[in-house]
C-alpha cells in the first residue's frame, strides 16, 4: 500500500521554481537558442532571405559545404575512461599569445548587411572571451574602427591581393600601425566562386533592392529599419580610393597573384603572417619552408571551387606529412564544439569559426555573437570532460576516428589492394617453392 498525505508547501516549493519571464524577444530566442543550428533558425527568421543566403550559402551545387560538414557528422569519439578531470583548460597558444578557446572568428565580408553593428560585434565580443577576430579587405568597418572596437584584443587582418596592388600595401601598413598581430594572406579567392543563390536571389555589389528583396524583408521590421536608419554600406578599409564599391569589389581580388606577392607582404609585415587556402600536401610543405608562421587548409567554406578537399579530410595527411611542429588551422563546417575538440586532436593547434558568428550575428546582433561562443565553449569543455582529458594538449589522434564516408571508401580500397597484394606474393612463393624442389 502507497502512504498517502496532503502536499506539503515546503516541498513543493523545493521541486518546483517558476523562471523569470524574459519580455525582450529577441533575448528570449537567443536564450533557448542551444545549439548552432538553433541560432541559425533564429538568424533566418530575422534576416531578409537575399542577405541570410548571402551568409548561409556556397558555390554552384555547394557540394564542398556539404561535404565539410558531413564530415564532421561522421567522426567518431573514442574515450579514456578512470581518468580524473578536476578541471577542463580550453586555453592555447597560438601564434605566440594565449587564447582562452582553440577557435577564433573566421574573417567575413558584408558584415553590416546582415546586422547593423557588423564587425564591431564580433570584435568586441571576441575580445571579451578571450580569442581572436579577423577582419576581412572587404569588411564594412574600417581597420581603425575594429581597433577601436576591441583596443586590449587580439585582432588579425585578412588580406586580398587587389590588382592594383598599392591598395593591398596599404591595407597591409594600416593593419601594422593599428597594431593587428597577425596578417592572413589568403590564397583560395584569384576570383569569385560562383555563388548560385546570390545568383537566383539578384543579389549584387553593391546591393540593390528589388520588389522581391523589399517583399521578403517586410516581415522582418527590424532589420529593415536598421538598413534604411544607419550609414550606406561600404568597403570601409578601402574607402579612400575614388572607386565605386562594385568596382573595388570586383579588383578586390586577382588570378595573377603569386609566390612573389607573399614574398613582398612578408618583408613589408612586421608579425606573423598565416596563408589562408591551402588545400594540399605540397603547397604546405613550401609554404613551411619558406618559414612562414602559420597555414590554414580552408577551401573558403565552400565558397570558391566546389568539390574542392575537405579541410578535415585533408590536415591529418598533411600533418603526417609535413609534421606536427608546423602551426595549422583548420576552417570550414565547424558548427559544434565537438567538431573542434576533433580538429585539435587530429593536429590543428587552432581553428576559425566563419557561418556560427554570422548566425549569431543575424541572430541578435553583439548578444548574438556572445551566445555563439557561449555554446562552442560549452560543447568544447563537455566534449573534453567525456573524453577524459583535461587540456587541449591530452587531445590526440586515439581519441577520433574519421567514418567519413569517402574515407571508408578508401578503406575499402586500401584493404581490398593489400589482400590482393598478399595473394599475389602467396602465388609467388608458392611458384618459387616449386622451382626449388625441381
Amino acid at each position: 500500500m502507497v502512504t498517502r498525505q496532503f502536499p506539503r508547501p515546503a516541498e513543493i516549493k523545493e521541486w518546483m521554481s517558476f523562471k523569470k519571464p524574459e519580455f525582450n524577444t529577441r533575448l528570449r530566442h537567443l536564450n533557448a537558442s542551444l545549439t548552432i543550428a538553433d541560432l541559425r533558425d533564429v538568424a533566418r527568421r530575422r534576416t531578409p532571405k537575399a542577405a541570410f543566403d548571402y551568409a548561409d550559402g556556397a558555390a554552384e551545387s555547394e557540394i564542398s559545404m556539404v561535404r565539410a560538414r558531413q564530415a564532421f557528422e561522421d567522426l567518431e569519439f573514442r574515450p579514456d575512461i578512470l581518468h580524473p578531470v578536476h578541471r577542463v583548460d580550453t586555453s592555447i597558444e597560438i601564434l605566440g599569445a594565449r587564447s582562452d578557446l582553440p577557435f577564433g572568428i573566421a574573417p567575413t565580408g558584408f558584415t553590416r548587411l546582415l546586422h547593423t553593428v557588423g564587425e564591431r560585434a564580433g570584435a568586441e565580443a571576441a575580445q571579451a572571451a578571450g580569442i581572436p577576430f579577423t577582419l576581412s579587405t572587404l569588411g564594412p568597418t574600417s581597420i581603425e574602427d575594429v581597433r577601436q572596437a576591441s583596443p586590449t584584443g587580439r585582432n588579425w587582418f585578412q588580406l586580398y591581393m587587389t590588382r592594383d596592388r598599392e591598395i593591398s600595401y596599404e591595407l597591409t601598413r594600416r593593419a601594422a600601425a593599428a597594431g593587428y598581430d597577425t596578417l592572413m594572406f589568403t590564397v583560395d579567392a584569384p576570383v569569385a566562386g560562383a555563388r548560385l543563390r546570390d545568383q537566383r536571389n539578384g543579389f549584387s555589389i553593391p546591393p540593390q533592392l528589388t520588389l522581391g528583396t523589399i517583399l521578403n524583408a517586410i516581415p522582418r521590421p527590424g532589420w529593415w529599419i536598421d538598413f534604411l536608419t544607419t550609414p550606406a554600406l561600404e568597403l570601409a578599409s578601402l574607402s579612400s580610393t575614388d572607386l565605386s564599391m562594385g568596382e573595388l569589389f570586383n579588383g578586390a581580388m586577382d588570378p595573377t597573384i603569386s609566390y612573389e606577392d607573399l614574398a613582398i607582404i612578408r618583408e613589408m609585415w612586421p608579425g606573423n603572417i598565416v596563408v589562408k587556402g591551402v588545400q594540399n600536401v605540397a603547397d604546405s610543405t613550401r609554404l613551411v619552408d619558406l618559414g612562414v608562421d602559420g597555414i590554414v587548409l580552408s577551401n573558403h567554406g565552400g565558397r570558391q571551387l566546389d568539390r574542392a578537399p575537405v579541410p578535415f579530410h585533408l590536415f591529418p595527411q598533411v600533418v603526417r606529412e609535413v609534421g606536427r611542429d608546423a602551426t595549422f588551422m583548420i576552417d570550414t563546417g565547424i558548427m559544434h564544439g565537438a567538431d573542434i575538440a576533433a580538429s585539435v586532436a587530429l593536429g590543428a593547434k587552432f581553428t576559425l569559426v566563419g557561418r556560427a558568428y554570422l548566425y549569431g550575428l543575424m541572430a541578435g546582433g553583439r548578444d548574438g555573437v556572445d551566445r555563439m561562443i557561449s555554446i562552442l565553449r560549452s560543447e568544447i569543455e563537455l566534449t573534453m570532460n567525456l573524453l577524459g582529458v583535461g587540456t587541449l594538449a591530452e587531445l590526440e589522434p586515439r581519441h577520433v576516428r574519421q567514418l567519413t564516408r569517402m574515407g571508408e571508401v578508401a578503406a575499402i580500397y586500401q584493404t581490398a589492394t593489400s589482400l590482393v597484394g598478399l595473394i599475389r606474393s602467396k602465388r609467388q612463393r608458392e611458384q618459387n617453392s616449386r622451382l626449388i624442389r625441381k
